[in-house]
């Protein structure tokens, strides 16, 4: 196949293709005597799990360069490896996924003002129910975008309602939602006595309605990138044979 040829039947541009080569996205491309590049079915299998692991845009969590490693083990030939990271990959989409629809599960319950257990936890157990980095969390607190007790000792002590609080940050970050523009929206709807409290957050009905629509739209985007790593992984175990 020549550049015009596997650009058609990827559905891109010849010059990705050729940019693709450049990346190391895909197996260097012989030429032939007239110095065309001749294409085969590992470069157009290669050019198809590029297409597919850049299908969906994420900003959070550094999936960017977890698809791009995968991309660049096909390319250089290691299959095997990049089968790995494509597993290890969906595994994580998988998690995002689990962790929005424990968001919502949150938010609805806390709308119906469901009791909640007056259970106590540290900052790291904190970070570890997120799974997240316990720099992370240092970080929202700096910006703002939450408030925890502390011990005699200045220990941060974190309640109940401060992890329900912890995990709709967590999903308005994985929903692109800026720290600024989280902070503008508690900022919105804190109270009076300048606390942001999480039911008063959940009764105002502009979040009801922006948090509806954008847990939707990020599950949709986590299931659409679950399938096409699924599509990767079938393609990788091809490869390796």
């Amino acid at each position: 196949m020549r550049t015009s040829d596997i650009a058609k039947l990827a559905n891109v541009h010849p010059n990705t293709v050729r940019l693709y080569e450049k990346w190391g996205y895909i197996a260097p491309v012989p030429r032939k005597g007239n110095d065309y590049r001749e294409f085969s079915e590992l470069h157009l299998k290669q050019m198809h799990i590029a297409r597919l692991a850049f299908k969906q845009e994420f900003i959070q969590h550094n999936l960017r360069k977890k698809a791009t490693r995968i991309v660049m083990l096909s390319g250089s030939g290691q299959f095997e490896e990049s089968l790995q990271e494509a597993i290890a990959y969906l595994a994580f989409l998988q998690s995002e996924y689990d962790y929005t629809l424990k968001a919502v599960a949150t938010v609805e319950q806390l709308l119906q003002t469901t009791p909640i257990s007056d259970a106590s936890y540290s900052h790291k157990e904190a970070a570890e129910l997120m799974q997240l980095t316990e720099e992370t969390l240092r970080n929202w607190e700096r910006n703002g975008l939450y408030q925890v007790k502390r011990s005699t000792q200045n220990v941060r002590i974190y309640t109940e309602r401060d992890i329900q609080k912890l995990l709709i940050i967590r999903t308005l970050r994985s929903a692109h939602f800026s720290i600024a523009s989280i902070a503008h929206l508690f900022h919105e709807l804190q109270q009076s006595d300048g606390q942001v409290e999480v039911l008063s957050i959940l009764q105002s009905p502009k979040f009801i309605s922006d948090f509806f629509h954008v847990t939707d739209d990020l599950l949709n985007q986590l299931a659409i990138a679950m399938k096409d790593v699924k599509t990767i992984i079938a393609i990788l175990k091809q490869l390796r044979k």
